[in-house]
């Protein structure tokens, strides 16, 4: 392919000895692409961009354009990898203020991606007296956050539009034979995609999980998904430079990785990112911490930090190249606000020499930088992104030893959650939970 996202480690390396891991990286992707490491039994995403075909996106574009037909919001109810990966994609390709906006078709919002009643009940007074629909995304059925939301926005729905609109207009993304929802998918005949059994929640926004939210908010997941397979059967290189240059750095007490962008559309392609690397490689006491950080704002706030505090961290900067549109900044007669010498510049201009000098200055305070290049912010891009990080972070975690494809430690907060609850089944932790909090 002619264009692609690339990784630039000239400013993350210098003085360290990279050798030994590229064999070690190697290595990982042998064992990522043969199916011979732990987790092997999640590995459907290795190959999903390539395997889908064209009547899984002709049945995901007419399930979407239905909802865009009908409703005036539609909520995605989903926790973790079933909300973040559509919500990423879908701020990075809409207008910064759409919100504020007379929108030409429905308005995504999202619940059950946290158990905040304020957000619940603003969010049903958004909704009142407004036609929507709900894609409900959950393997189960019975996770917490979501079950919460689903339970609340359905009844709502029922009583406001009726049962017909609502068999309609609910959609559920769950598992292809087992669980709750599918069960109650079953029982009220509510149209239905799969989540594949071999794709976790955090690789999963190329299956229906973020295809359909993406799709119903008006963007091209055809696009999308080419982006995907140009990364899939071209995406090496990125991929192996990544990943050494982050164990290279981890193994040199940079312990802490934070991605920083200059674009404001990518706040929460970083809290993808986070959710990632942080469920994938946080294991063992292992790990590079992932944090993340949108400059220029930041540089207001955090710059301090990265720029003098403990030298346990680096940076890897996602650049972007070509901007959507022109904006450039006027003379002033007056040039009381000293702007003049940039006058005629568009703005974007200004931001990529903030861009290069915040590097500079970083690099030379002991922050090492890796950058990621990609054109420009689009389907495309983004799909390649996408790839590209899941990719790296299989060959990453193999790397650092760990299965990078489970997350055991996630169950323990649940444990106290549901004792403290006095969840059915859950009475010997209850009693124990209970004298624990006596001491």
């Amino acid at each position: 392919m002619n264009e692609k996202i690339q990784v630039i480690s000239k400013y993350a390396l210098q003085g360290l000895d990279v050798q030994s891991l590229n064999d070690a990286a190697l290595a990982a992707k042998q064992v990522l692409e043969s199916g011979s490491g732990e987790g092997n039994d999640f590995l459907g995403w290795l190959h999903l961009p390539s395997s889908i075909d064209e009547p899984q996106l002709q049945a995901i574009e007419k399930c979407a354009a239905q909802l865009r037909q009908e409703c005036e919001y539609v909520i995605t109810i989903g926790i973790g990898g079933s909300y973040l990966g559509a919500k990423a994609v879908i701020e990075a390709l809409s207008d910064h203020f759409a919100a504020y906006k007379s929108a030409n078709g429905p308005k995504v919002v999202f619940a059950g991606n946290n158990i905040g009643e304020d957000y619940l009940y603003d969010l049903m007074d958004l909704v009142r007296g407004h036609k929507f629909g709900i894609i409900v995304i959950s393997k189960s059925g019975t996770t917490t956050e979501p079950a919460i939301a689903f339970r609340l926005f359905k009844e709502m729905l029922e009583q406001q539009e009726g049962k017909e609109f609502a068999q309609r207009n609910i959609i559920a993304v769950t598992d292809a034979r087992r669980g709750a929802l599918r069960g109650l998918a079953t029982q009220e005949g509510y149209a239905t995609f799969v989540i594949p059994d071999d794709v976790g929640g955090r690789f999963s926004v190329l299956t229906p999980v973020g295809l359909l939210p993406i799709a119903v908010a008006g963007f091209d997941i055809r696009s999308l998904v080419a982006g995907a397979v140009e990364m899939e059967q071209d995406g090496d290189e990125p991929v192996l430079n990544y990943a050494i240059a982050r164990n290279a750095l981890y193994q040199d007490g940079k312990k802490i990785e934070i991605l920083a962008n200059f674009t404001p559309r990518l706040h929460f392609l970083a809290e993808w990112w986070k959710q990632l690397y942080g469920e994938s490689e946080g294991k063992d006491h292992k790990g590079i911490f992932p944090a993340s950080v949108d400059f220029t704002t930041d540089l207001h706030s955090m710059g301090q930090m990265i720029q003098d505090g403990e030298r346990t961290i680096f940076e890897t900067v996602i650049s972007v190249g070509d901007q959507q549109h022109e904006v450039i900044i006027p003379n002033d007669d007056d040039d009381l606000d000293g702007l003049n010498y940039i006058a005629g510049k568009n703005v974007d201009y200004v931001n990529k020499m903030a861009e290069l000098g915040t590097r500079l200055a970083h690099v030379d305070g002991g922050v090492p930088n890796l950058i990621i290049t990609i054109p420009a912010v689009n389907e495309r891009f983004i799909g390649q992104l996408i790839y590209f990080f899941e990719k790296a972070c299989g060959v990453s975690g193999y790397m650092l030893g760990v299965n990078p494809f489970n997350q055991p430690g996630v169950e323990a907060y649940k444990k106290n959650m549901f004792a403290l609850l006095e969840k059915p089944g859950h009475e010997e932790a209850t009693k124990a939970i209970k004298e624990k909090l006596k001491q």
